[in-house]
């Protein structure tokens, strides 16, 4: 029933395809549904990572019997919405959803600043899930540690040159890997299939990674 409410075997469906991977386009193709009706569904009942099924199917039938109008999860934003679709362009790109929510919440901060305690609260997540989500932001450059000597505790933080680190720090480890297959295809001989593989490859990246690095210094003047 494309053009009324969820039912619960909608719902329960909606929560497989996030408990999947699945973006919001996906699991509304599946259910034929607009994409938006997934995203308002999703981030009105605890978001990603907070979504259940049974339980939002509860609220939605006691919401229609009241007749009252739907509100977004306490915890979040008025511009839930914008979050969850900002999440999935994340996930898309590759960034594990635990980790995109968390780089989200961050950017969406408004100085930019949270701790490890806030993000659980926030997140409604435990404590080793966001460790292990801002220690891989830190470690690709989206996101810096600094550490709060007063309440001695870290304080997480996206600043205006985030960007410029990240594209730095994946510019260096592609660098890397295309210096490696260069010369991987030295040891095996440039002149065998695989060699000849490796080295037009090592190469190539080496000169888009060359021209990546040059753009993001002639533009890094933007972010300050």
């Amino acid at each position: 029933m494309p053009g009324g409410r969820l039912s619960q075997q909608e719902r329960q469906r909606i929560g497989a395809g996030l408990a999947d991977g699945l973006s919001y386009a996906e699991i509304a193709r599946r259910l034929e549904r607009p994409t938006s009706t997934i995203s308002r569904e999703v981030s009105r009942n605890g978001g990603p990572g907070g979504y259940r099924p049974h339980q939002a199917h509860q609220v939605a039938v006691e919401r229609a019997r009241r007749g009252t109008p739907a509100h977004h999860h306490a915890d979040r934003p008025s511009h839930g919405t914008t979050e969850d679709e900002m999440v999935e362009l994340a996930v898309r790109s590759g960034m594990p959803r635990m980790t995109a929510r968390v780089h989200v919440d961050l950017l969406m901060a408004e100085d930019g600043r949270r701790t490890a305690a806030e993000l659980v609260r926030r997140l409604k997540v435990s404590p080793a899930s966001v460790s292990v989500a801002v220690n891989f932001l830190v470690r690709h450059g989206y996101v810096r540690r600094e550490r709060d000597p007063q309440r001695r505790r870290d304080v997480y933080v996206v600043d205006d040159e985030a960007w410029y680190h990240s594209i730095a720090i994946s510019a260096r480890q592609t660098l890397e890997s295309a210096r490696a297959a260069m010369a991987a295809a030295e040891t095996l001989g440039p002149d065998t299939p695989v060699g000849q593989r490796l080295l037009k490859a090592g190469t190539f990246l080496e000169r888009v990674i060359e021209d990546m690095r040059e753009s993001a210094d002639r533009w890094r003047d933007l972010l300050t």
